[in-house]
């Protein structure tokens, strides 16, 4: 794979259109789940944006998790307990399906050429070997755009490391913030989302579908330093993993992290003229690297303070 950001850059309503896309034929039963890191360290990053009336945390998550996985001690627990409510990236309403309808009918095109015509010589392979052990047969995955089928493709990375598309750090945000009776929004529509995959050119749609092709010990590799070096917060290994492979695709890196980045700080800068207290919790790979969230916000004269 030459991407890390299966779990970072994605965005979860591709992961909720995956959970609920249908296939007709059945996936082989998954091997044994990523095991939940057990190292005592427990500090993932968090920032503080702060004005006489109003604190917006901002926190960088993982958006699908090993079970058990355990990311949160006191500093994080304060920070969602002052707050009034929770910003992510998009809220899914209504049935969950309807993702994946979006996903559908974004993504199916006509006289599209074979998949495996869409990847290098050197990836065909491997690719092949994806779709067999996957719940996607290749006539469905011909008949999707490139970025559809990559999409697609992620759901049999998930299966292979054993994660469930649904448990992630805003799931677990969400049903908190749910308790304890305080509202829930999105940064973002689904539509939006999807949107940035599909408006990608076919150059960079390829290049993604490539991205997600991969051996499963090399992805179970992967994951596992993704994980490690969120639970611990180190900056410099978080933007190696997710920001240093996407300037291969400039089209890539442009829709689904600088853009988005500077449409988050424009927001983070609005809200702040209203008092309360927020806590916003978006991928860790838009806080890491170059062109970050806090990049923006530096050039707009917002401060930034690191609390962890």
């Amino acid at each position: 794979m030459k991407l890390k950001m299966i779990t970072a850059a994605l965005t979860g309503i591709f992961l909720t259109a995956c959970a609920q896309a249908q296939a007709p034929q059945t996936a082989e039963p998954a091997p044994a789940p990523v095991a939940a890191e057990t190292a005592p360290e427990i500090s993932p990053a968090l920032w503080r944006i702060a004005d006489e009336d109003t604190t917006i945390w901002l926190f960088g998550t993982i958006h699908i998790l090993p079970t058990g996985f355990e990311w949160r001690n006191a500093t994080i627990d304060a920070a969602i307990a002052e707050s009034d409510n929770l910003v992510i990236e998009t809220v899914i309403s209504g049935e969950q399906s309807d993702a994946a309808l979006l996903l559908m009918r974004l993504g199916i095109s006509p006289d599209l050429p074979p998949i495996g015509e869409r990847v290098d010589e050197d990836v065909q392979a491997e690719l092949a070997a994806m779709i067999e052990r996957g719940p996607f047969p290749e006539s469905f995955l011909n008949g999707l755009e490139t970025w559809a089928a990559a999409l697609m493709l992620v759901q049999v990375t998930l299966a292979d490391l054993g994660l469930d598309p649904e448990s992630g750090v805003e799931e677990q945000l969400e049903l908190m913030f749910e308790l304890a009776e305080k509202p829930i929004s999105g940064l973002e529509t689904p539509a939006e989302q999807l949107g940035f995959f599909d408006t990608l050119p076919e150059e960079a749609q390829r290049y993604f579908l490539s991205s997600v092709v991969g051996s499963v010990e090399e992805a179970r590799e992967e994951f596992a330093a993704m994980l490690s070096a969120w639970r611990r917060g180190d900056e410099a290994a978080i933007a190696e993993a997710f920001d240093g492979e996407l300037v291969e695709s400039d089209p890539l890196r442009e829709a689904l992290l600088t853009r988005r980045n500077a449409n988050w700080a424009e927001w983070i800068e609005e809200r702040l003229a209203e008092p309360g207290t927020v806590f916003m919790a978006v991928g860790a790979g838009h806080l890491a690297g170059q062109f970050t969230v806090q990049d923006f916000l530096a050039e707009a004269g917002i401060a930034v303070e690191r609390v962890q």
